[in-house]
């Protein structure tokens, strides 16, 4: 995202408003998780996947023609490869592997409130990128990234009951969260477009490009019947196309323009909070003590890294969100 956008509140901006743009990027991502879950119960992860975010992209550059008139999406050839690359890394490789991860049968699946916990890493991973690229982030950042990644083992230690984290699974999700750190280490450093709308409409576009082709090579279009989809997992896709790529980013962005960034980025630690809840009450999932103490390890990291961060950097510096 371009600093200008960010900023503290403005005069003209009523708490209220703030607050009820927070509270929809806490619900509605922190949702995903188990919109996926859902979603994937009869319909082809990586295909699904790919539809979700090609289906948001159609709609999101319609809205922008409509308003900006005929050049709202134009950009050059560095922007739009460096859109592209961005996307890719973020939704094929970011929410695709956290999707395959969430799909599968129980026992093997990753629980939606899990995968969100593994995402909630990647702050402490730009923070490992960051440094490897030669920036020198603070003594208490460090401390936030090692108690984060405690907490990770924590979660992912096999226990041998039955509601241990499947250790493939799990893998999975921590490499879709390292691709996501990547695409969001990169877009602060690469040409991208300076509207962050456009620039989202690409990376949309990129992404549902690559999903479509990976989940031809997994041949799962091969024997795919829209008849054997159910109601439910339609369902789950329209909630995720509309609440989560559309309605949450929306409010995202407005909280960037009218909202103080350290405000904004506790999105970190509570959309993980979210999905956990909404996973036990409206899915089963199992809640262990294990789970508890992992997670709340993990998110005191994170909390601590993004606090840190927040202190130490000038406003504005914040990194890309974890769009589900």
């Amino acid at each position: 995202m371009p600093e200008s956008t960010r900023g503290a509140a403005t005069p003209a901006t009523g708490p209220a408003l703030v607050w009820t743009a927070l509270a929809v990027v806490y619900v509605l991502w922190g949702s995903t998780y188990l919109g996926i879950r859902v979603a994937v119960e009869s319909l082809p992860a990586l295909a699904s996947a790919g539809l979700r975010f090609g289906a948001a992209a159609v709609v999101l550059a319609l809205v922008l023609r409509v308003r900006r008139g005929a050049g709202a999406l134009r950009v050059d050839r560095r922007q739009l490869g460096s859109a592209a690359l961005v996307g890719v890394l973020l939704l094929a490789g970011g929410n695709g592997l956290v999707v395959l991860a969430e799909s599968g049968p129980p026992g093997t699946a990753v629980p939606s409130g899990i995968a969100a916990l593994l995402v909630a890493t990647v702050p402490l991973l730009v923070v490992l990128l960051r440094t490897v690229s030669g920036d020198r982030p603070r003594l208490w950042t460090f401390a936030g990234v090692t108690l984060g990644f405690l907490g990770l083992i924590l979660l992912v230690l096999p226990t041998g009951g039955s509601g241990a984290v499947p250790l493939a699974g799990a893998l999975t999700v921590v490499a879709g969260a390292t691709c996501w750190s990547a695409g969001s280490f990169l877009a602060g450093r690469l040409r991208m477009p300076t509207d962050p709308f456009v620039a989202t409409v690409y990376e949309m576009v990129a992404g549902a490009v690559a999903l479509a082709v990976l989940a031809a090579a997994r041949g799962e279009l091969r024997d795919f019947d829209p008849g054997q989809v159910t109601g439910r997992s339609w369902l789950a896709l329209a909630y995720l196309m509309v609440a989560g790529s559309l309605v949450a980013f929306t409010a995202y962005v407005w909280l960037l323009h009218h909202a103080p960034i350290s405000l904004v980025s506790t999105y970190a630690y509570v959309n993980p909070v979210v999905a956990v809840a909404l996973g036990a009450l409206l899915a089963a999932e199992p809640i262990t003590a294990q789970v508890l103490i992992g997670g709340a390890v993990i998110i005191a990291g994170v909390a601590l890294v993004v606090s840190t961060e927040r202190l130490g950097r000038p406003t504005g510096a914040a990194a890309r969100p974890a769009r589900r």
